[in-house]
């Protein structure tokens, strides 16, 4: 028995009438009662038992509807998810995230419209540092990445990379460390003196970013602790263990005895990037780094409209 062949069964059996399934399936008589006889012969009993002036199901019949219309309903359901995911509408993307990511408003905004716009889209997300995104993205194992490399990272032509957020490095030092109550910005090298706690793993966008900066002002940092996640650097930072450059929506992270101060250096300046392979990237994935620059967009313009219309909330100095 094929697909058409329990079309067919099921319109004769729903209507008991030859001519009104073939009306409703837009078909001729003739070719129907062929199909519906050769389902008979195969199965070797009979489905539908025939007057001149009815159709009634047999027994079989009966069984065979319940089936046949679960198995119809089954194939209908794969060829439209499939043609969905034809569309980039259904399916699976598998999102990688850095670890700053989660701290800002857009992160919930992206995902939130996302799955307004694609309810059938499964998103597999997995927090990731830059580096191990970039190398799943070469390896098929990541369709987009959310990163925040350092800002002498250039994408290979095997990438496509969109800036979406950017916001600036900043110094955050204990409560009653001698730097905090400085008035106005620091500068790089004013930290060279003191002990930093900072990330254990390599390839973290933000930790690269800022050995880079602290490189640029003629030192490397001294670090007495490492921990695997920014949020826990943190809070050994408000443990008093030692500072830390991390990025400055860190600041709504909700520790307490932490002060957060700037830097005076352009190389300060800090972004977001997502990407997907240039190549070979889904339609899904397209259909999400899409959404993520609209998102990017729209709350750029309304970040900008806040700092012109309100003085917010500023950093310490």
């Amino acid at each position: 028995m094929d697909y058409r062949q329990l079309r067919y069964f099921i319109a004769v059996a729903e209507e008991l009438s030859f001519s009104r399934a073939a009306r409703r399936l837009h078909v001729s008589q003739p070719p129907l009662s062929t199909q519906i006889k050769a389902m008979e012969d195969e199965l070797g009993t009979q489905l539908l038992a025939r007057t001149r002036r009815a159709v009634e199901l047999t027994q079989a019949g009966k069984l065979l509807l319940e089936h046949a219309r679960r198995a119809v309903g089954e194939l209908d359901l794969a060829s439209e998810t499939v043609r969905r995911a034809a569309r980039g509408e259904a399916g699976v993307v598998r999102v990688g995230f850095t670890g700053s990511v989660p701290m800002l408003d857009m992160f919930a905004e992206l995902f939130r419209t996302f799955r307004t716009l694609y309810p059938k889209v499964r998103i597999e997300l997995r927090h990731m540092s830059t580096a191990k995104q970039l190398q799943a993205l070469a390896d098929a194992e990541l369709d987009v990445a959310i990163m925040r490399p350092p800002l002498d990272f250039r994408a290979g032509a095997d990438l496509q990379v969109h800036n979406i957020w950017h916001d600036r490095m900043m110094v955050f030092l204990p409560t009653h460390h001698p730097l905090a109550g400085r008035p106005g910005k620091l500068n790089v090298a004013d930290l060279a003196d003191y002990e930093f706690v900072g990330m254990a793993d390599s390839g973290c966008g933000a930790g690269d970013q800022a050995a880079m900066l602290c490189r640029r002002a003629g030192f490397a940092p001294r670090m007495v602790q490492e921990a695997h996640e920014l949020r826990t650097v943190l809070s050994l930072v408000a443990a008093g263990i030692g500072l830390s450059i991390l990025p400055s929506c860190y600041q709504d992270a909700g520790v307490a005895n932490v002060v957060a101060k700037p830097l005076d250096t352009p190389d300060a300046e800090s972004r977001l990037l997502v990407g997907m392979r240039a190549a070979d990237a889904s339609v899904l994935a397209r259909r999400f780094v899409d959404c993520a620059l609209q998102v990017s967009s729209r709350l750029l313009r309304q970040h900008a409209g806040d700092e012109v219309t309100s003085p917010g909330v500023a950093a310490s100095g």
